[in-house]
């Protein structure tokens, strides 16, 4: 299979890149790249909290959800040209006529469109990470970044007229050509403007290499492949017009799940935020032992206090999903908070309770014969909840049907100073790969009863 599909990926590939519509999409990303530098000045606090400070904060946000939306349209443009249109035209019959199975030509297609998108993209984020070098220009008396400009417009420029040459001397084709050059002249380039100050002084590429932002263009990456396998599904059945409707349909719906559905699925309310958390006994601070004892200070004043011999659970989302708590079995205390029976005896029933409580602070307790299992002790931003969440099943099925694509968008995170570890980025992979799996088997599952005759 693996000797058939490479074939059909390389071809689909080099197919892909030579629609012109991809080298225009690149050059607008560049283009709305550069304007953003002009007009996203005196939006933001100037506070250098993170790696993008100030109205950089701003630029950064239009600039990815730039990349984005034009990810998005030009893998319905590439899938419906390599795909819909060899369909209707006939041309796929040459193929599927051959020992080629259907499975293996979507997974080629889908490989050479998603090489192409790659490639593009590539291109487009590098122009993002270009404009996040420069800055923002809140006056047209600012600083310009002479090493961005140089490289960038020598990049581009390079790429351009290489490409005409090879087109007028060699017949080779424009638009694939000028894309295969720019993205090796850009990444030279931004590797180029590393080096160098916004004066032309040597500095260590380090300066401005901003790891989050990077972690955060990948991230961006992974969700317009799976875009693009909703593309490629698409476009077995629908038309040009149809597959880039429903791409940025799927694009808005998997954006909007967390509000349309994701908030309807966990069930609870908190009933405060830690600030600090204080172990009674330093020298026991992991909270999994029978009579371990916190003091959990809270941000603000509760509402309603807990009651003593409450129960209580804690989480590090406001939804309370998942529950640091291993188990929700356990309920209120019934016994004597003043008999060490009644709370750590043989017969005592395990679960997690209110010793104290106060508008400002709760004393917890792990208490019974045996204790509650806890993944880690509480700590400072948790969530305090005096019941389990509950779980809107239906809701649950729905949310997990549709694509969230908020996972792959790390912008808040990055903005506000709160590294992304590359776990969590692998665990987006995963996620990836497991929706593109499902967008890759309906596309088989439609196409095999596709006439193509």
């Amino acid at each position: 299979m693996l000797q058939q599909v490479l074939p059909i990926a390389r071809t689909t590939l080099i197919e892909a890149l030579r629609q012109p519509v991809v080298f225009l999409l690149v050059m607008l990303s560049g283009l709305f790249q550069l304007l953003n530098t002009w007009n996203t000045g005196f939006s933001m606090s100037q506070e250098e909290s993170s790696q993008v400070v100030g109205d950089t904060k701003l630029l950064f946000d239009i600039g990815l959800a730039t990349v984005f939306v034009l990810g998005a349209i030009l893998a319905g443009f590439i899938a419906t040209a390599v795909m819909s249109r060899e369909i209707e035209n006939k041309t796929v019959l040459t193929i599927v006529s051959k020992p080629v199975g259907r499975p293996t030509l979507i997974v080629g297609k889908y490989l050479g469109v998603a090489g192409a998108v790659l490639i593009s993209v590539a291109i487009m984020l590098v122009f993002l990470l270009m404009g996040i070098r420069h800055g923002v220009m809140s006056t047209a008396a600012d600083q310009l970044d002479g090493p961005v400009l140089a490289f960038t417009l020598g990049g581009v420029g390079l790429a351009v007229l290489l490409a005409a040459w090879c087109n007028f001397f060699y017949g080779w084709n424009f638009p694939q050509t000028a894309v295969l050059l720019l993205l090796p002249l850009m990444l030279a380039a931004y590797a180029g403007v590393l080096f160098f100050a916004k004066g032309w002084k040597i500095q260590s590429p380090t300066v401005d290499l901003k790891d989050q932002v990077l972690v955060a263009c990948a991230a961006l990456t992974l969700a317009i492949l799976v875009l693009t396998a909703v593309a490629t599904a698409a476009s077995v059945r629908l038309g040009q017009v149809m597959t880039i409707v429903v791409c940025l349909g799927v694009f808005l719906a998997a954006l909007l799940s967390n509000h349309l559905v994701g908030r309807r699925v966990f069930s609870n309310t908190p009933l405060g935020v830690v600030r600090e958390a204080i172990p009674e006994d330093a020298s026991k601070p992991t909270f999994a032992e029978a009579g371990d004892t916190y003091l959990l200070n809270l941000v603000s004043p509760a509402d309603a206090p807990p009651a003593p011999r409450s129960a209580l659970y804690y989480s590090a989302t406001p939804n309370g999903y998942p529950m640091m708590t291993l188990s929700s079995s356990y309920g209120a205390f019934t016994g004597d908070l003043a008999n060490p029976n009644d709370l750590l005896g043989p017969t005592a029933a395990p679960s997690i309770i209110v010793v104290e409580s106060t508008r400002q602070s709760v004393t917890v307790r792990n208490v019974g014969a045996t204790p509650i299992p806890v993944a880690r002790p509480p700590q400072k931003g948790d969530y305090l909840f005096t019941q389990p969440t509950r779980i809107n099943a239906p809701a649950l099925a729905v949310w997990g049907a549709v694509p969230n694509l908020q996972f792959f968008w790390l912008l808040d995170a990055v903005s506000q100073n709160r590294p992304v570890p590359l776990r969590y980025l692998a665990m987006a992979a995963a996620y990836a790969a497991a929706q593109i799996g499902v967008f890759l088997s309906i596309a088989v599952l439609v196409f095999q009863r596709r006439d193509v005759g």
